[in-house]
C-alpha cells in the first residue's frame, strides 16, 4: 500500500497547528517553506481537511488554515481518510472465479479467505490509526524533539502566523 504524499504533509501540517494559539492562521506559503514542500500540492491536501472538516481556513493577507476541532479530537485516520478517501485499501476482484478447474457455473456467494484476511489487515490499520490523536502526537513530539528545536519552530511559525 502506498500513501499519496500528501498524507504526510498534512499529518505534518496538522502537528504544527495543534500549537496555534486561538484565532491564529498559518498560510498554505508558510506551511510549505516550513516543510519544504511545493505549496500547489500541499494546496490539495489543505483543501481536502478542509472539506473533511478537519481545519478551517479564513481569507486574506492574515487568513490560512487552522484546527476547526481540538487535537484530542482528530485522529491520524481522520486525516489519512480526508487525503486518501474512506474506500478500502484491498480491493477484491475476485480471480478465483477464472480458474480453469473450477466445475463450469460453479460461483462462491461470500468472499474467499484472501479477501478476508486483506479485509481484517485493513480494518486492524484503521483502528491503531484510529487510536492515535494529534493530541497523542504532540505529547510524543514533546518527548522525542529537543526544546530548543521545538521553541525555534514554534516562534518560526508564529511569526508567520496570521
Amino acid at each position: 500500500m502506498n500513501l499519496k504524499n500528501q498524507v504526510e504533509w498534512a499529518l505534518h501540517c496538522c502537528a504544527v497547528m495543534c500549537s496555534l494559539p486561538d484565532g491564529r492562521f498559518l498560510s498554505t506559503k508558510a506551511l510549505s517553506e516550513f516543510h519544504g514542500v511545493p505549496k500547489e500540492y500541499l494546496s490539495k491536501a489543505l483543501q481536502s481537511l478542509s472539506r473533511a472538516g478537519l481545519v478551517e481556513t479564513t481569507p486574506g493577507a492574515a487568513g490560512g488554515y487552522r484546527l476547526a476541532r481540538s487535537p484530542a479530537a482528530v485522529s491520524f485516520l481522520d486525516i489519512v481518510e480526508a487525503v486518501e478517501g474512506r474506500k478500502s485499501t484491498f480491493l477484491c476482484a475476485n480471480i478465483r472465479a477464472n480458474n480453469p478447474c473450477r466445475p463450469r457455473g460453479h460461483c462462491d456467494d461470500g468472499p474467499c479467505p484472501i479477501a478476508r484476511v486483506m479485509w481484517q489487515a485493513d480494518e486492524a490499520w484503521r483502528r491503531s490509526l484510529a487510536s492515535v490523536s494529534l493530541h497523542d502526537l504532540s505529547g510524543e513530539l514533546a518527548r522525542t524533539v529537543p526544546g530548543d528545536v521545538l521553541a525555534r519552530s514554534q516562534n518560526w511559525l508564529l511569526d508567520r502566523a496570521g
